[in-house]
């Protein structure tokens, strides 16, 4: 697969991994890029005419039906927006945790329900869904999103099945800690988003499915193949601060 003259559509498109996501397509030389966000005022100025701005947010099922309605040479669908709610899952705001689940699973979803239609009609499709190493296990202190994340890599698993039948991948990224605004303050030794960008870019390529880009993710990922046990008792570390 190669993304030479694809048509892309990349939610989240105004900053971290989504507008990098942006970015790396271009330097692939895509024939276009819908880039989305909440607001089109937020998007930075790409600069190339191959970008087109979406209004989108993704909360919202009239705004997705209209893309899915507007955008209907999209080939390749990376969903990227997401939004996380701090707080541990027993005292933490259970407004936030259900927003975490609204957004980064069922919105999403609704993404790809509205979407499959238009990827079916067009050739060389696939979807990609950017979750987190935190699919794999639960961080107390955001406790929501790791479980709204876990939701969506179970989500994504089941589409990747049934869309088998109709020949359209899916893949999953799972990155760690990247150097974003939603991490803004860690002290981690966090993967730049061009590279995340560049490396998810290269994993679609190769037809990879589970996709971890980032040096972090990558580690977490080995301690939980060897047991998830291990994992667990490092993210309890974490929590703790030990």
């Amino acid at each position: 697969m190669q993304f030479t003259g694809k048509t892309v559509f990349i939610t989240g498109a105004n900053r971290g991994i989504g507008r990098a996501l942006v970015e790396a397509c271009l330097s692939k030389n895509v024939g276009k890029v819908y880039a989305a966000s909440r607001k089109i005022e937020n998007l930075p100025p790409f600069n190339d005419p191959r970008v087109v701005a979406i209004k989108l947010d993704i909360s919202k099922n009239e705004e997705i039906k209209k893309a899915a309605e507007e955008c209907a040479d999209t080939q390749i669908l990376i969903n990227n927006a997401g939004i996380l709610n701090p707080g541990n899952i027993l005292e933490g705001n259970m407004e936030g945790f259900k927003k975490d689940m609204e957004i980064n699973c069922f919105a999403t979803l609704a993404m790809m329900r509205a979407f499959v239609p238009v990827l079916e009609k067009n050739k060389e499709t696939r979807i990609v869904n950017i979750a987190s190493i935190a699919s794999y296990v639960n961080f107390p202190f955001i406790a929501g999103y790791s479980a709204s994340k876990a939701a969506l890599y179970s989500v994504s698993q089941a589409a990747r099945i049934e869309l088998s039948a109709k020949g359209i991948p899916v893949h999953i990224v799972n990155p760690g800690a990247i150097d974003t605004d939603m991490n803004k303050g860690s002290t981690m030794d966090m993967t730049a988003p061009k590279d995340v960008a560049e490396s998810i870019l290269k994993a679609v390529e190769d037809e990879i499915e589970d996709i971890i880009p980032d040096k972090i993710g990558r580690g977490m990922f080995e301690v939980w193949r060897k047991s998830p046990k291990e994992l667990e008792d490092l993210s309890k570390k974490m929590y703790f601060g030990k």
